[in-house]
This record gives structure tokens, C-alpha cells and sequence, in this order.
């Protein structure tokens, strides 16, 4: 491959944003930022702002492929139109289901990261998130009741074994009988443990911290709320030192002032952008199966679909995460240095794979997301390959 560089109006690097300048690729990989323009090609993108590729890590499919599949094409389609859109990593997300179901789940993700060649420019698997099956009843959403179970090691392991050791993150109820036994084993394997889909109260959710959980499952929604004699779950997710908040950014499952109430009490270092996108993401608007349950698809969101055949609670968002950090900025809640930042270099180190992805420095992939002056997404660039329709 040949050695370029990327001219740009700022660049959000892991010490500072950087005015203007250059920064070179070489043989798929980053090299160095200089202000001096190097001897070498230069792709102009003057108006623009690059930051590290995007890094999605709550997100179940997209373009009519979903992990519930369990297809390794299937993952690898979803893969490269995530791309195409500004994500260039993803923690393909379970639902509840089978135990025997979601150990398919990770073989067929396991399948598709080990099918991948060098030629391959869809978004990095970052690892696998298990959403459920360890939820309550109460808040159990569009999360298929009939498989709910209390947390066990054990089942883990077997998963884990199926996915290759790619599991990074791992949800759960925090007044499920063993749950804090469950975060205890599962930090000290490296594994996030995730409170959500939980009505569990303030000192619950305190005591699974205390043993090692340090991510709450899109706050506000699928979790006890916030009260002034009971903080919840929400309480928690805002007041807990060290762990991290995912936030639905579409507007539509949480306003944007409730979102800016979690960001000013979490710090936007400690608020994850998440899309929660089902596998009708990037599809037309219409009737599809998620997680087990028919749900549909209309005015930019998905709702889970009756018996009697109305549309019911919202099931999940068709949101892009490039779209979620233009929200974030619209709505002046954080600067467009931040909002970068919470979708790349915030998002890999609530699920510990900021060793691998979420920050431009020398030597990583060169994965990139470049938006407009006004954040709309103009380019990505996975491995030093330009990827975007």
C-alpha cells in the first residue's frame, strides 16, 4: 500500500486536538501528525475534523442482518455497511435468548472475525457483548421474557469458549440472585460486567460496583429511575466514581435534556455514545423479526409489534453512531472534540479495548471517521481504505 497523508482543518489526537496539519498513513497503519506537509500524496480535506473510526459497542446488527442469525456472512455484511457509515468497530450485541441460542450467537460472530482476510475493509469486531439473559421481568423491554436466568459463571465460561475468548462485556440485573458474585469473576477475567434492563435499588447496584461492574446498559431506559428518596439504578449510573453511562443519542429514547443531565452529572469522559441499532438498521421502513419478536420499523425507529397487531414500546434504534455525534453536537450538549471522543476513545475503554481501537496513534489501523464542518460524515477510512458509499 502507499504512503499518504490526510489534510485536515483539525485532528482529535489522544493528548489534544490539533489545528490544521497533516497526518500520515502508511501501509494501512498511522503514522505521525506534523504541522509541515510531507513528501508524500495528500488527500485534502480542508473544512473538515478527523477523529479516530468510530466505535460502536452496544449494537445488535445493521442492514437486515442481526447476531439472533447466526450467520458469520451475515455479520460480515453488517460489517462492511457499518463502515460505509462511519463505524469502523462494533461489539455485536446478543439478546436474550436460549442459553444453547446465544452460544451459536458467539460461534457464528467467532466465525466471521476468523473468516476475514486482509482485503476484508468492514468494521473491526471488537469483541461481544452479551445483553442478558441476566434481566428482570420489570424492565425486561424488548428482551424475550421466557429466557431470563439468574447470572452463572459456569454458563458464561461455556459462551466464552464458544466465542473464542471474544466476550468483553457482559449485562446484567444487579438484584439478580449471585449478581454480585457474577461481576467479582467476571472483572477478574477482564470481563465487563454491565448493570441494565434492572429495578434494582441505589445499594443493589452499589454492592455489584463494589464487586466489579463498571458500565450501566443505556441509562434512562430498561432501568429504575431517578427519585429524590431513590436513586435507582439511574441515581447510580450518575454518582458512581469510575464507571460509565452508555446513552442512546437519537433523541428519541432519551430527550436530549435528560441527556444532558447525564453528561453534566457523568462527565462526558465517563458517558458512552451508543446506537442500540437493531438488524433493520439502514433498511426501509417495515415489519422485522429482532431478538425473537416482531417488531416494526417507522419514522426512524423501531417499536415492538402486538398481537393484535399495534405498535407497542420501543423496541431498539436504527440510529448511526455518526449521526448520534452529530445530535450531540445540535444540541450544544458537548463540543464536537467531545462527542468524537465519547463514540471512539470513551466507548473502548468502558469495554477495556482501548489497547486495540478508539484512538489515532503510530503503528494502530488506520481507521478514521472525517466529518463536514457541520458533522455530517463525509469520509472513513478502515485500514487506510477510503470505505464510504
Amino acid at each position: 500500500m502507499a504512503t499518504f497523508a490526510i489534510k485536515a482543518d483539525r485532528f482529535v489526537l489522544p493528548g489534544a486536538t490539533m489545528q490544521g496539519g497533516y497526518l500520515t498513513i502508511e501501509d494501512g497503519v498511522f503514522g505521525a501528525w506534523s504541522a509541515e506537509e510531507p513528501d508524500c500524496e495528500v488527500r485534502d480535506y480542508t473544512g473538515c475534523i478527523v477523529g479516530p473510526g468510530l466505535v460502536d459497542t452496544h449494537i445488535h446488527g445493521f442492514y437486515n442482518h442481526a447476531t439472533t442469525d447466526r450467520e458469520a456472512e451475515g455479520i460480515n455484511l453488517s460489517s462492511i455497511e457499518l463502515a460505509r457509515r462511519g463505524t469502523t468497530c462494533w461489539l455485536p450485541t446478543t439478546f436474550t435468548e436460549s442459553v444453547e441460542q446465544i452460544a451459536d450467537s458467539c460461534a457464528a460472530i467467532a466465525a466471521a472475525d476468523e473468516a476475514r482476510d486482509a482485503d476484508f475493509v468492514g468494521a473491526h469486531i471488537g469483541g461481544i457483548y452479551l445483553e442478558g439473559p441476566f434481566f428482570t421481568m420489570k424492565h425486561v423491554g424488548a428482551q424475550n421474557p421466557v429466557y431470563l436466568i439468574e447470572p452463572d459463571v459456569d454458563v458464561f465460561s461455556a459462551w466464552q469458549e464458544k466465542a473464542g475468548g471474544r466476550i468483553v462485556k457482559s449485562a446484567l440485573a444487579a438484584e439478580r440472585d449471585g449478581a454480585a458474585a457474577y461481576c467479582a469473576a467476571l472483572d477478574a477475567m477482564g470481563i465487563v460486567t454491565s448493570i441494565g434492563h434492572s429495578d434494582a435499588t441505589y445499594d443493589e447496584v452499589l454492592a455489584a460496583v463494589n464487586a466489579g461492574a463498571s458500565c450501566f446498559v443505556h441509562t434512562y431506559n430498561g432501568q429504575r429511575g431517578l427519585h429524590h428518596r431513590d436513586p435507582g439504578v439511574v441515581g447510580a449510573a450518575m454518582t458512581t466514581n469510575g464507571t460509565y453511562a452508555e446513552i442512546i443519542c437519537d433523541g428519541r429514547h432519551v430527550t436530549p435534556a435528560a441527556i444532558r443531565a447525564l453528561v453534566t452529572a457523568k462527565g462526558w469522559d465517563h458517558t458512552v455514545l451508543i446506537t442500540d441499532c437493531l438488524g433493520c438498521g439502514g433498511m426501509p421502513e417495515g415489519d422485522y423479526m429482532s431478538g425473537g419478536l416482531p417488531v416494526v420499523m417507522k419514522d426512524g425507529l423501531c417499536y415492538l409489534r402486538n398481537e393484535d397487531g399495534t405498535t407497542g414500546s420501543i423496541a431498539g434504534s436504527v440510529l448511526t453512531l455518526a449521526e448520534g455525534v452529530k445530535n450531540m453536537v445540535d444540541w450544544q450538549i458537548v463540543t464536537a472534540e467531545q462527542a468524537i471522543r465519547m463514540a471512539t476513545e470513551v466507548a473502548a475503554r468502558s469495554a477495556r479495548i482501548d489497547d486495540k481501537v478508539g484512538f489515532i496513534k503510530p503503528g494502530r489501523n488506520a481507521d478514521l471517521t472525517i466529518f463536514n464542518g457541520d458533522m455530517t460524515l463525509n469520509d472513513t477510512y478502515v485500514n487506510g481504505v477510503s470505505v464510504t458509499a
